[in-house]
């Protein structure tokens, strides 16, 4: 189907459903609710980049793991990996849409110390118990597998090597967002301003080109700007950018085995790339940065990350940079975990928001659960009603202990 070009107006002056942003998670939301055939009603995606290239979903590492502490977040995973599995019936079964593959390398958790330890042995026996495939590894057990590692004070790992991986996620963003504008979803290409409310319900939004548009139900998918979006309406959520670094290297002496992606005990993560290998970490002094502040930091690859990977895999102490980039996370300050659903208060005011860097993974599970709650007013398939705003209401963190 040739698709209409996207806009900067609006074809129509009043919406059922108004999503701010449309990247991955505004259009997850978009194409689950277009595609149930009990929902008629007009869809409205407001993004102000249309080539997305600041996005998270454009500058994410495209991993999914199973590797959580709460079993919320494994499901979601489990989820996730079922819906990838099946991207191209679940969109349709149209030939032009791709099989997205998953190559499962799995994560690797490497404990440094008996309290880690002790929390991977926990983590991987809930993980087992919801049909995961992780598997603690000792040290000598890592060392016969992977003899590449430096195991220099290493006690044991935790290891996933079973739908754990990476996947081609701007392809799944890229069909999404297709398969909801040919599913009757219009996309604008503009900006929200302004939210208009009258007590506790959001009405309208108003766009930067002047327009007023009312609106039934307001979803907001602004991923690292959420908070500058829900104080349009009023509202306060705590999400704010944090810089994240990814840096691409050839190495001159590649591995003759799969790269598992490894969580250094350092704060730095490494995995293979096709026919190169990927690092990165956050910075050491890690506070909210500024929403257009994506410069590069080159200190970081000199001073934090090459010396910890070639710590921990000494064939890594040639390698040479090809590219490198910063992304930001969507940072929940509160508990790094999603804020998802209605505001307890103004309830036709959705979050879909802080996935602190599990966004890409959780997209699926996210933009079925709002679906649901827009059109049944209840979770149906998986309840995320403790990922709700009424934790933030309360100061009441969901615990989440495996962050990356």
């Amino acid at each position: 189907m040739k698709l209409k070009a996207i806009d900067s107006e609006p074809s129509q002056d009043s919406y059922d459903v108004v999503i701010i942003g449309g990247a991955i998670m505004g259009s997850s939301a978009a194409w689950f609710l277009s595609s149930d055939n009990s929902f008629d009603g007009r869809i409205l995606v407001v993004e102000k980049d249309p080539t997305y290239h600041l996005a998270s979903t454009s500058l994410t590492n495209s991993c999914i793991r199973q590797q959580f502490s709460s079993e919320l977040n494994v499901r979601i995973s489990q989820y996730g990996v079922e819906f990838l599995r099946n991207f191209r019936k679940n969109l349709g079964g149209d030939s032009e849409i791709p099989d997205i593959t998953l190559n499962s390398f799995g994560y690797l958790y490497l404990a440094d110390n008996e309290s880690f330890a002790e929390v991977l042995r926990t983590n991987q026996a809930m993980q087992r118990n919801l049909g995961a495939g992780t598997r603690i590894m000792t040290r000598d057990e890592i060392a016969a597998e992977y003899p590449f590692y430096n195991l220099d004070g290493i006690i044991l790992g935790s290891h996933n090597p079973v739908d754990e991986g990476y996947f081609d996620g701007s392809a799944m963003f890229s069909w999404w967002r297709r398969k909801a504008r040919e599913n009757g979803v219009e996309y604008l290409t503009n900006e929200v301003v302004e939210i208009g409310r009258s007590g506790n319900r959001v009405e309208n939004i108003r766009l930067k080109s002047g327009e007023t548009i009312s609106a039934g139900t307001i979803v907001n998918a602004s991923g690292p700007r959420a908070s500058l979006t829900a104080r349009m309406a009023g509202l306060e959520v705590p999400i704010e950018p944090r810089r994240r670094f990814t840096f691409i290297f050839d190495a001159e002496t590649p591995l003759e085995q799969d790269l598992p992606l490894t969580i250094d005990p350092s704060g730095v993560h490494v995995r293979g790339e096709g026919l190169y290998y990927l690092c990165g970490c956050p910075p050491d002094d890690d506070r909210a940065a500024d929403f257009d502040d994506f410069e590069p930091d080159h200190d970081i690859w000199q001073q934090k990350l090459w010396p910890a990977v070639a710590n921990r895999i000494p064939a890594f102490e040639t390698v040479k940079v090809i590219n490198s980039w910063v992304g930001h996370y969507a940072y929940n300050v509160l508990d790094h975990n999603a804020v998802v659903g209605p505001h307890p208060e103004v309830t036709n005011f959705m979050f879909l928001n802080g996935f602190s860097g599990h966004g890409l993974q959780q997209s699926s599970a996210m933009g079925r659960g709002i679906a649901e709650l827009i059109m049944h007013g209840v979770y149906r398939e998986l309840d995320m009603s403790p990922l709700g705003y009424q934790r933030i209401f309360h100061n009441q963190p969901f615990l989440e202990r495996a962050i990356i």
